[in-house]
């Protein structure tokens, strides 16, 4: 049975991960691959309450948004990830578990404990980590939509920045690449470490 490629983008909010996986998604089109974009948060009910939770507009403990992290990533998981990898496909998704580790850590929970609630899934084949500065990373969410969120503060994602670097080996196969310059040039970066796992 033929096995996909699961590779996962990260980054602080603002650092251009859904841009690149929808590039990327186009660059395996091109060459005659089956390619699924996803992403964390999904659009399921629990998804829809992280969502709640990170727009300000529902109040819940950072252990039970954790927790509800890790069950919309077990969906996430056993209804889209898993079948698309067991039918060839290439599964790039925009967040995943990292994205928990490092977030919730900032906000004091475990590290350890934040990587066994996650620990059942499995593990990406590539994670890029996209590095970006949080005034960067602000001033590309303020040109893109309206509104911040909980974590999209300048100080918070530079703090994000940070930690994302300081756990960059929680994962094999982790690759931070400088998400500065335009998208087409980080773009063929990722491209360069990708082609090594096809």
């Amino acid at each position: 049975m033929p096995k996909g490629l699961f590779i996962v983008i990260e980054g602080p909010d603002g650092s251009g991960q859904t841009t690149q996986a929808e590039l990327l998604a186009k660059w395996f089109e091109r060459r005659g691959y089956k390619v699924k974009v996803t992403k964390e948060p999904t659009n399921s009910i629990i998804g829809g309450i992280i969502r709640s939770v990170l727009q300000n507009e529902l109040k819940i403990d950072l252990r039970t948004l954790a927790l509800l992290f890790a069950a919309d990533r077990s969906h996430h998981v056993e209804k889209v990830i898993k079948p698309l990898l067991r039918k060839g496909v290439v599964v790039i998704s925009d967040r995943y578990a990292l994205s928990t580790i490092v977030y919730e850590s900032l906000d004091g929970l475990d590290v350890e404990w934040l990587k066994q609630i996650n620990s059942m899934f499995p593990v990406p084949d590539v994670t890029i980590i996209l590095d970006v500065p949080g005034k960067i990373c602000v001033e590309r969410i303020k040109k893109a939509r309206f509104g911040f969120e909980m974590f999209e503060t300048q100080e918070k994602l530079e703090k994000i920045r940070k930690r994302y670097l300081e756990l960059k080996d929680v994962f094999p196969n982790t690759f931070v690449v400088d998400g500065k310059p335009k998208p087409e040039v980080v773009h063929r970066k990722i491209v360069e470490i990708i082609k090594r796992f096809l």
